[in-house]
């Protein structure tokens, strides 16, 4: 019969509740240890270096560029690479490319007026020339002693400009080819922007450099607001020159 294996006055249902609890046990164990593997396994496969507070534009090209990068040295990049093997120390000459921009994927106004952003590039380009002065030449030509600068501001927010902020266009018989009728939307958010650098062999094009850096509490206390477009573009093309400098190892005081 099927109570006779079973101790006098225990019910067999309570056996088999019993054993019904320890497999749904042992399934739910399984269950949580193939569910730890996996997460193990993604977080294995996030690149080294990055985190909630880095966010990359993919200005740098392939992704997997971006897992080379490592923590920079104190008051440098904040995550860099240099090829190893390069003396980076044989270029002293700079070709630099236009500066590229990047708008926030948080920004809730993505419109651009052409012209402003040529005004803007126009404006950082020459924060970058003064920068360099008396420091580093840049020059028109590739040749072996010259590394070629690729530079990406990103993260920048356009604000909504209003209507009597529209550009107009009007007759060029005037003598006036663009009229802009009231203030300019302007932009926000400088506390938020970052840069992105490549550096190259002139001569190869071979990737020899590169850098990402963010904000840090300085730059935020300065500039919380966008009140200058020139003053952000001055602090960086001044943190362009330092990154350079650190990785041809000299020290310079301030303001010098």
């Amino acid at each position: 019969m099927m109570f006779m294996d079973v101790p006098f006055g225990r019910p067999v249902f309570e056996y088999a509740f019993r054993d019904f609890l320890t497999t749904k046990e042992e399934i739910m164990k399984k269950t949580m240890e193939i569910v730890i593997s996996i997460v193990g396994l993604f977080l294995l496969a996030i690149p080294v270096g990055f985190t909630a507070d880095n966010s990359f534009s993919g200005f740098l090209g392939d992704p997997a560029r971006y897992d080379l990068l490592k923590p920079g040295p104190k008051d440098g990049a904040r995550l860099r690479w240099l090829k190893e093997g390069v003396d980076i120390k044989k270029y002293n000459k700079f070709m630099v490319d236009s500066v590229i921009f990047y708008l926030a994927d948080s920004s809730e106004y993505k419109g651009i007026d052409p012209q402003e952003m040529k005004e803007l590039a126009d404006s950082f380009n020459r924060e970058l020339v003064a920068a360099f002065k008396d420091k580093w030449p840049i020059v028109a030509e590739p040749g072996p002693d010259v590394v070629r600068i690729r530079i990406a501001i990103t993260n920048i927010k356009p604000s909504k400009p209003g209507v009597s902020a529209v550009t107009s266009i009007i007759p060029i018989g005037l003598g006036v080819s663009l009229v802009k009728k009231g203030a300019t939307g302007g932009w926000s958010g400088s506390g938020e922007t970052g840069i992105e650098l490549m550096t190259m062999d002139s001569m190869t094009d071979e990737v020899i450099a590169m850098a990402v850096d963010r904000r840090n509490a300085e730059f935020e206390q300065r500039f919380s607001k966008w009140g200058s477009a020139n003053d952000a573009f001055k602090f960086w093309s001044e943190k362009i020159v330092s990154f350079i400098d650190d990785a041809h190892g000299i020290k310079r005081e301030s303001g010098k």
